[in-house]
């Protein structure tokens, strides 16, 4: 037996990723209906080898299905996934909506896949932020052995984050300058994006943090622990997919380089390509259609007692967002449903 998936939000980048990796990492699925907005309502999709036709999220009656993977954005969560949840569906939600609540598990499954239990208070699994995945998938194995007291990242995140709007603003910007007779103004991004990066991702708070600043703060101790400081500076880059993030971090206890190096070579959903070399290292054009999390760089900080300092790159559309969701899903299904 397999399980009847729903796939809400199924004509975004994330959606349609989603459905990509379901087919690619073979889901047990014995039935699937992917959902979209009303004014989507029709267009087609690809799942596997099979095209299928978008339904009405509005109308559509979640009774009977076992996952809905939810990737429609904060708003349209908040309408429609408990109601998806109170059907008995269990709802594993890409948005931000429910990263924060005490009665949500928020997973990341190399991370904390036994918080996963904790799902039934209100039959939702929280999904992370993108740049939080890729970055606690390499920090846990280290704080297993050495213990995290501080971490200090730089982001370099690529325009998909925001979007097909971002990837559109990037690649048309880029063909006007070109173009003198072919303005193209900011508009997804607040600066010009081409050629240029922009220290600036959601909303300023009071701190003068942004928004995406303190997601990953926040989710850094609800998925590890609370007791790691961390500061972060998020910057919009222009690349279409891949994240990339420079990570400063202090241990309670010293981890030399090469043993950090074989600790993360060990761990789940790493991939370590550190030679100091020319191209020893991955760049996001590299990690772009890859499941894996990629370190490279990885070198003692002598500036600080027990410092280490290293490089991360992840496909955004797929660790950050549809691959750690679909994961999810598979820890659902081995550990709760047990259907497939």
């Amino acid at each position: 037996m397999g399980y009847r998936v729903v796939v809400a939000g199924a004509t975004g980048n994330v959606g349609r990723e989603m459905l990509n990796i379901l087919s690619e990492r073979h889901f047990p699925v014995d039935e699937l209906t992917v959902l979209a907005s009303r004014k989507s309502l029709g267009t087609e999709v690809s799942f596997g080898e099979k095209t299928l036709k978008t339904k009405d999220l509005d109308t559509f009656d979640f009774t009977g299905w076992d996952i809905a993977l939810f990737a429609v954005g904060s708003e349209a969560t908040k309408k429609y996934a408990p109601a998806a949840a109170k059907a008995g569906c269990i709802v594993i939600d890409n948005s931000s909506l429910y990263r924060y609540d005490p009665d949500v598990p928020l997973i990341v499954p190399e991370v904390n896949a036994d918080a996963v239990e904790g799902y039934a208070k209100k039959n939702v699994i929280a999904n992370p932020n993108c740049s939080t995945a890729q970055m606690v998938v390499a920090l846990k194995p280290l704080h297993d052995r050495a213990t995290i007291k501080r971490v200090v990242v730089s982001t370099y995140q690529s325009v998909s984050g925001a979007g097909k709007a971002g990837a559109d603003e990037l690649w048309d910007q880029t063909k006007s300058i070109y173009n003198p007779t072919d303005d193209k103004p900011p508009k997804t991004f607040t600066k010009q994006i081409a050629f240029n990066v922009i220290p600036h991702i959601d909303i300023f708070m009071e701190d003068g943090t942004t928004k995406e600043e303190w997601k990953m703060v926040a989710e850094t101790k609800k998925i590890i622990d609370p007791k790691i400081k961390v500061t972060a500076t998020c910057v919009r880059v222009p690349v279409f997919v891949g994240h990339s993030e420079a990570i400063n971090i202090e241990f309670e206890d010293h981890l030399d380089e090469d043993e950090a190096r074989e600790i993360l070579r060990e761990a789940p959903g790493i991939m370590v390509i550190d030679k100091r070399e020319d191209g020893g290292y991955v760049t996001p054009v590299e990690c772009v259609g890859d499941f894996a999390t990629f370190i490279s760089r990885v070198r003692q900080d002598s500036t600080i007692d027990n410092g280490l300092n290293l490089w991360c790159v992840s496909d955004n559309l797929r660790k950050g967002a549809a691959l750690n969701a679909v994961q999810i899903a598979e820890l659902v299904g081995n550990r709760i449903l047990k259907k497939g």
